[in-house]
């Protein structure tokens, strides 16, 4: 794995990220990966797409958030808004050329986000894959009773089935990601995107995914269903299965693999 570096924002947050730049003649986007909520790139997921982009002489970037990881600042303060604008500002200063984005859970979410940043200035968005991608979670991801808590500006606090401590959910963050829910009307990206998504999730309706696939304006979306897998998708053939979807997504871009000496 490469190094940890920090990128300092102009607010003096420092972001902590890994960022492996692409062999001189691979031609392929960059591999942007967005972890989920209340995670961070040393994630199984993120660490094996990093091995396989080293491995192919492809560029890749991991990031913290702010707030998460080995990033500075306090995770309370962290909203979609911030976290966007922190992946931008690194895409800007570290990374050549167009990126794809991959996104998983909350990252899903952000990844829209990020893209719609994106697409308004240039060209640089290649492709989006999602991971059980939870789009407007603010909104279907919480009961009546808990939304009314974070509009007095409570902190809901739920159970959490990965760790010991309660998952916490900020009202600044929800109120900051309400504004950002995006399924009721048309999302207009085009790029080509591939949404991976267990049909055992108890977290992310798999029925989230068709909706956000009914939502972009893309025509090349195809949508892959795993039975078995669950939130995660973190299993060794739902990795396995991620990065072939990512390798197909590029078919024609030029690679440093298989070339031969000079």
């Amino acid at each position: 794995m490469q190094d940890i570096a920090y990128h300092s924002m102009p607010c003096g947050r420092r972001i902590a990220f890994r960022h492996a730049p692409p062999a001189a003649l691979d031609s392929r986007p960059t591999l942007v990966f967005l972890p989920g909520y209340m995670s961070d790139m040393d994630g199984g997921k993120a660490t094996a797409l990093f091995a396989h982009a080293q491995e192919q002489g492809r560029g890749c970037l991991l990031l913290d958030y702010s707030g998460c990881g080995r990033s500075g600042s306090d995770f309370a303060d962290g909203t979609l808004s911030r976290w966007r604008d922190e992946v931008l500002t690194l895409i800007a200063e570290r990374v050549s050329g167009p990126v794809t984005l991959v996104g998983s859970s909350m990252g899903g979410w952000l990844m829209l986000l990020v893209a719609l940043g994106l697409a308004s200035g240039s060209s640089r968005l290649a492709g989006m894959v999602g991971i059980a991608a939870a789009p407007d979670f603010s909104d279907w991801g919480f009961e009546a009773d808990q939304k009314a808590q974070l509009r007095r500006g409570e902190t809901v606090l739920e159970d959490n089935p990965y760790g010991p401590e309660p998952t916490p959910t900020y009202a600044s963050f929800w109120q900051d990601a309400v504004g950002h829910e995006m399924l009721g009307s048309a999302v207009p990206l085009d790029c080509p995107v591939r949404l991976l998504h267990g049909q055992r999730d108890a977290d992310v309706p798999w029925q989230t995914s068709l909706r956000l696939a009914e939502a972009l304006g893309s025509e090349d979306i195809q949508v892959l269903l795993v039975k078995g897998a669950d939130h995660r998708m973190s299993r060794d053939e739902d990795v396995a299965l991620l990065l072939r979807v990512i390798d197909d997504l590029d078919p024609f871009a030029k690679s440093t693999k298989g070339l031969p000496c000079p």
